[in-house]
């Protein structure tokens, strides 16, 4: 059986690929990697320096395959390339200091000494928004640590996915120690399943990660790290600017087309500040350059990912107005044949029961608030907490918003999206299962072992003895 991928933005066929076998990736990586962990980490992390280079050196062509493959714009694909590099030498950092070798105090003589060890085989189930940067955080830190990965990137960009697994092997890491498994569905529920894993690092839906995590549950000796994305907040609170106030709006919902877990999809808005702010933001939304990866001039954002998401997305608009939302720009689709959308806005302030879910795409609900307490009650309003970000000029507001909303990332003035890989990356309720990747990636890729040491056995036993 054949897997193939198509342009979201053309449709025309870009890669075909067979199902892999499932059984055999892991047996491969199981066969290579107590070797690959045996090898010094100096020895790891040389290898994977190599491989930031042969991704440096194909920059152009990896941008291209991003672009053509998940529709968003050339310079945005760019600068997904330039994360994968970059992130093999935050994650050579943060290993150093999230798990290093240390000589504690120990009495009677002896020491005590911190070390680390890799799991063994983790799975790496990538999504499709970022299909080379995000597994590419947990596949370089495994890596590192010494683990073998299995890796099935999406069914909805697996050319990358491979271009991704092709360029480790370019720079010399052992192909056993990096496997690629092509498929669907299937696979995916096959290789999180497999007896012979040791963990899995997820970023997808919350749907499957909690399906995930109820499969993990009776395995508590494998590890498993969940990124579920989020309802995103962004507060609009006590500010002078609009302009800025509806730029930082903007990119927070609309980069990527929404497709992202940081994006913010609901703008809690101060009563008084409603329609300045809605009509700056209507009138730069209506700017926006909604267009094919390669245009000119280039767009802002490209289609989603396919024809079923953004029917996913158009049914979700019209469920939002059948239950009382006010449309304030509404979700068009410029191409009956192509999933090319322009991003929405939907008052839902007196809707009374508001669906907690992702609506991933360029869909914001708009939402009116009379005071700032019950602007972070609204904030809170969701079972998760990624992110969460407030537009205000004032410092006392931001305490008080830092203090109390629910999210594992808080920023200030600035937007939901668009997180550093030099911090941690997670969040709290459906939104993870408290393993933060990015810089943290280090801490669910090995395991602290510590040891109790004497370079001589010696030893009594001074109470409780009967005499001889």
């Amino acid at each position: 059986m054949e897997l193939h991928s198509h342009e979201p933005a053309t449709g025309a066929h870009l890669w075909t690929g067979a199902h892999g076998d499932t059984h055999a990736e892991v047996a491969a990586a199981r066969s290579g990697w107590a070797a690959w962990a045996a090898r010094p980490f100096t020895v790891r992390a040389e290898l994977l320096r190599r491989f930031a280079n042969v991704v440096r050196q194909r920059m152009e062509p990896f941008a291209d395959l991003i672009a053509r493959e998940t529709g968003k714009p050339l310079w945005e694909a760019r600068t997904e390339v330039e994360s994968v590099v970059a992130k093999v030498d935050i994650s050579i950092n943060a290993y150093a200091e999230r798990t290093p070798q240390r000589r504690l105090d120990s009495p009677m003589g002896s020491r005590m000494a911190l070390r680390h060890k890799p799991h063994g085989v983790l799975a790496v189930l990538g999504p499709y928004n970022f299909p080379a940067h995000l597994p590419n955080g947990h596949i370089v830190p495994a890596l590192l640590a010494g683990n073998a990965v299995v890796f099935k990137p999406s069914e909805k960009t697996p050319a990358v996915g491979a271009y991704l697994v092709e360029c480790f092997h370019a720079a010399g890491v052992p192909p056993e120690c990096v496997r690629l498994l092509i498929g669907g569905p299937a696979e995916g529920k096959a290789l999180s399943a497999h007896a012979h894993i040791d963990g899995l690092l997820f970023t997808g839906s919350a749907r499957t990660g909690l399906a995930l995590n109820r499969q993990f549950a009776e395995h508590p000796e494998r590890i498993l790290a969940l990124e579920m994305g989020g309802n995103n907040p962004i507060v609009v609170w006590d500010t002078p600017d609009l302009h800025s106030a509806a730029t930082l709006v903007v990119q927070s919902a609309f980069t990527s087309a929404g497709q992202r877990c940081t994006a913010a999809r609901r703008l809690i808005v101060e009563d008084r500040l409603y329609d300045g702010l809605l009509e700056t933001l209507n009138t730069l939304v209506g700017r926006l350059i909604v267009g094919p990866p390669h245009a000119q001039p280039q767009p802002f954002m490209g289609p989603v990912i396919d024809n079923q998401a953004a029917d996913g997305l158009t049914e979700s608009f019209l469920a939002l107005l059948m239950k009382g939302g006010r449309a304030i720009r509404h979700l068009e689709r410029t191409d009956p044949d192509r999933p090319f959308l322009k991003p929405a806005m939907i008052d839902v302030t007196n809707v009374a029961e508001r669906p907690d879910v992702e609506l991933f795409g360029p869909i914001l609900q708009v939402i009116r608030a009379d005071d700032f307490d019950a602007a972070i009650a609204e904030a809170n309003n969701t079972r998760y907490g990624l992110s969460a970000s407030l537009i205000s000029q004032t410092p006392q507001l931001y305490d008080r918003f830092w203090s109390n909303v629910r999210a594992g990332i808080v920023n200030w003035n600035r937007p939901t999206n668009g997180a550093s890989s030099n911090a941690p990356f997670g969040g709290v309720g459906w939104s993870g299962n408290h393993r933060p990747s990015a810089y943290y990636a280090a801490d669910y890729c090995a395991y602290p072992v510590v040891s109790n040491e004497a370079e001589s056995a010696r030893a009594s036993i001074g109470i409780g003895l009967a005499d001889a």
